[in-house]
């Protein structure tokens, strides 16, 4: 049985909480599963957000986008690793049920997905009331601001339902493991010196 502790209503709710704080200055992490997981994978998301933006820069030199491309690195990682411990957290509530469909996303995946759309509601929002844009500018992303609040109450429905179902074991997920090549020496060709002969 999933214990009353994920919440999706509470995830996104954290997920807002988290957009802001972090802009003003660093949070106390938070303690135990799945929370540690959830705040870990947002967190990584957030710093993905900034770094991609920094990486579009062509005023600060390529050094500065060389490091922007380690650390983007570095947090995909670690962003997929906090998918697959949501995951591993929730397989451990709720063995799969034989039988049942298998859903083809998995929860983690999805509360990922809730992670960027949170950031995007975030900036688009900033966008939407730039004092220095144009009113065109602030009303097309007020727009685009409706439409992102949209996506995200389908995207929380699709997993509340699909928790739903797990619970009610009509359906379940397999973890899959995403195996990531280009972090690894021993698998990335470029790292351990050059393509493989035929």
């Amino acid at each position: 049985m999933i214990t009353t502790e994920l919440n999706v209503d509470e995830i996104v709710r954290r997920h807002s909480g988290w957009t802001v704080q972090w802009h003003e200055g660093p949070t106390p992490s938070q303690p135990g599963l799945p929370w540690t997981a959830i705040e870990q994978n947002h967190r990584m998301n957030f710093e993905l957000w900034h770094e991609e933006d920094l990486a579009r820069r062509d005023d600060l030199g390529a050094e500065r986008v060389r490091q922007a491309k380690r650390v983007i690195d570095r947090c995909n990682q670690s962003r997929n690793d906090a998918i697959e411990q949501i995951d591993t957290w929730l397989l451990a509530q709720l063995p799969p049920a034989a039988g049942s469909p298998q859903h083809s996303e998995t929860p983690g995946m999805i509360i990922d997905r809730l992670s960027i759309l949170s950031l995007k509601r975030y900036h688009m929002r900033l966008e939407a009331e730039r004092v220095s844009a144009s009113e065109e500018h602030r009303q097309k992303c007020r727009l685009r601001c409706a439409i992102l609040e949209e996506q995200a109450r389908d995207l929380q429905r699709c997993v509340d339902n699909l928790l739903a179902e797990l619970r009610g074991g009509t359906r379940h997920f397999k973890l899959y493991r995403q195996l990531k090549m280009y972090n690894d020496a021993s698998l990335n060709p470029q790292l351990y010196g050059g393509p493989p002969k035929a």
